[in-house]
């Protein structure tokens, strides 16, 4: 099942918008500052924020997370992270608004730097293109955008394709346990008293497994780790050299322990007859 998407790029350094440039320090600045808690930014068709739950322009999203890249020629790109709703993620799959803008306050609250406050996406990158912000910019409130921006100072940049590339959401598989059960939950309760013992013996001892297989399954994945493992081994074999430099240190001193040989006789035994 389809989830949040992959990163993707929706800003980059020096990129034209009604006549002003997205400055480097507003793409890090976004990046560093975004915090849905304090403000999150959705995502909206033409910039447009619809007022009913049921409005065509109701938002089609949220950004969750900001981030700052170098791209080509050593520019500053902003690649954003979205959570779809399921509208959008049909309007993608049947490529309709596949160019994407976004609105910068660059002067977000009493901060004075440069915030994320909306994410649009369109089917018609003339409507947000460069001739529009221009004649936006130079129209002043009598823009056909002026109603659309949250602040009357903020920019909306230049629409762009983008691709998005929704991630898989992994669905949990089973454990051992639950398969039993499940197994179980299947038996049919018509069935005669003595194949119900039977079937409530055979139940216990596969519950046991289980538990002994889970049991088994976490003290695996409490054993040392290849890097643990690995400390282990360099310890050990610090240990045995030292142990091989003790013994190599025995056996070259000298042995003090053999018998003093014998003075004061010849040697030759002497017979009494």
């Amino acid at each position: 099942m389809a989830g949040k998407t992959k990163k993707f790029r929706v800003a980059t350094q020096g990129a034209t918008t009604d006549g002003r440039e997205i400055q480097r320090e507003w793409i890090q600045q976004m990046a560093d500052n975004y915090d849905p808690a304090k403000y999150g930014a959705r995502v909206w068709i033409e910039h447009i924020r619809g007022i009913g739950p049921d409005s065509a322009f109701g938002a089609m999203g949220d950004v969750i997370s900001l981030e700052a890249k170098e791209v080509e020629d050593g520019k500053l790109a902003l690649f954003a992270e979205i959570d779809p709703t399921d509208e959008l993620k049909a309007m993608n799959k049947k490529r309709q608004k596949v160019y994407s803008s976004i609105e910068i306050n660059h002067k977000f609250g009493d901060t004075d730097q440069a915030y994320l406050e909306g994410l649009a996406v369109t089917d018609s990158p003339a409507s947000l293109g460069t001739e529009m912000m221009k004649f936006s910019r130079e129209a002043g409130d009598k823009s056909p955008l002026a109603s659309r921006k949250q602040h009357a100072e903020n920019l909306f940049t230049e629409a762009v394709e983008v691709e998005l590339d929704f991630e898989e959401e992994e669905t949990p598989k089973p454990g051992i346990g639950d398969f039993v059960k499940n197994l179980f939950s299947r038996q049919d309760t018509k069935t005669n008293k003595g194949f119900e013992a039977f079937g409530a013996d055979i139940k216990g001892a596969f519950s046991e497994f289980a538990q002994r297989f889970d049991a088994l399954s976490t003290e695996v994945e409490n054993r040392p780790t290849a890097e643990q493992f690995s400390q282990l081994k360099t310890d050990h074999d610090a240990l045995k050299k030292s142990f091989d430099e003790l013994f190599t240190k025995l056996d070259n001193t000298p042995d003090t322990s053999r018998r003093a040989p014998a003075t004061g006789a010849s040697g030759e035994e002497e017979t009494d007859c």
